[in-house]
């Protein structure tokens, strides 16, 4: 353990490596091999995760994940997916079906993790937004409507006075919400990339709920018709480069035909290169329309990343609070978002 330990954090990193200190990984793929299989077989599987990491970032080992042999030793979780993903258009044609598997593994582990309760979550929140005061006879919910009014049981004439009517809305199976997930895929946004699009493809899933994924940097790619398979959209993304979200919003913009049933989800650390002001009146005007808009730092599991706070301030201004959200929680923001009431965020006075 100590050797695993000395190898990685003992040698000083890329300087010191090579001036005749014994720690280290060296260059060659069979050590760096060696010692994947030993932090496997000395420590639990989050401590290798993060020896990985530390390992990628301090001895700069990522040109090795290109190698097939390198990730089958590792130990897969999302951040080596972002990796890879950052990686993806040097990878060789041999790496690449063993990048696919690794990426499935962990997408697949996401999802069997995450799909059950965001569908148990917003199927009860589309119920609740789609219920209506005044129904026609046919489209009443009896049970909650009687037990709405029990209170206004009458004994003698053994019935119930129905003063409130709860409703299903007209069309129960149709289509009831349009969500716009807009997902910043600068290197630092890797972990969101990766939990976005797993909620795409849960999100897609649900016949209720009308999805579209875009990913931007510069450039926009709109990645909704392989929302049926998140390692697609993976693939599909390319990681680094600028940030223009106001072309990226004007493209959200120019899809939404229901205003007042969309909610726009925006995945970003706000470190705009498009033009700042354009970008706050779309908004503005998006939420002005009846748009539901949430503005997300990061949706990982480490908490809200360096950001641009005169933005997110900005944004604030015009009630899109940005905030960091953890992926166990995705499902509430969004059940929020659909019923239209507040969002389950930090005070902002308090945490500033």
């Amino acid at each position: 353990m100590d050797g695993a330990l000395a190898s990685l954090y003992g040698g000083g990193g890329k300087k010191e490596r090579g001036e005749g200190r014994s720690a280290g990984l060296g260059a060659s793929a069979p050590s760096v091999a060696r010692w994947l299989g030993d932090i496997r077989t000395y420590f639990p599987s989050s401590v290798v995760q993060v020896m990985q990491r530390d390992a990628i970032d301090r001895l700069g080992l990522s040109a090795l994940l290109l190698e097939p042999e390198m990730l089958e030793a590792v130990e897969a979780d999302v951040h080596l997916v972002g990796t890879l993903l950052s990686l993806n258009k040097a990878m060789p044609e041999t790496t690449k079906e063993t990048a696919r598997a690794v990426v499935r593994k962990v997408v697949d582990d996401l999802e069997k993790k995450l799909a059950t309760r965001t569908r148990a979550t917003l199927t009860g929140a589309l119920d609740r937004s789609a219920r209506v005061s005044r129904p026609r006879h046919h489209d009443i919910d009896w049970n909650r409507t009687i037990a709405a009014n029990l209170k206004n049981y009458l004994p003698d004439y053994r019935t119930v006075v129905p003063e409130r009517l709860i409703g299903y809305g007209r069309a129960a199976q149709s289509v009831k919400k349009d969500v716009i997930l807009c997902i910043d895929q600068s290197g630092s946004m890797a972990a969101s990339v990766v939990y976005a699009s797993v909620f795409g493809a849960v999100l897609a899933s649900m016949r209720s709920i009308s999805t579209r994924l875009v990913v931007f940097d510069t450039n926009i790619v709109d990645l909704t018709d392989q929302l049926d398979d998140p390692v697609d959209v993976l693939f599909g993304t390319q990681l680094g480069g600028g940030t223009d979200i106001n072309r990226a919003l004007a493209y959200c913009q120019s899809q939404i035909t229901r205003p007042a049933e969309t909610v726009v989800v925006l995945i970003s650390d706000l470190y705009e290169g498009g033009i700042r002001n354009e970008m706050l009146k779309r908004v503005a005007a998006m939420k002005a329309s009846g748009v539901q808009f949430v503005t997300l730092l990061a949706l990982s599991d480490e908490g809200a990343p360096a950001y641009d706070r005169e933005h997110a301030a900005a944004l604030a201004a015009l009630d899109a609070p940005a905030f960091a959200c953890t992926p166990d929680l995705f499902p509430d923001v969004m059940a929020a978002a659909i019923e239209k009431r507040p969002l389950p965020i930090p005070d902002v006075h308090t945490h500033r």
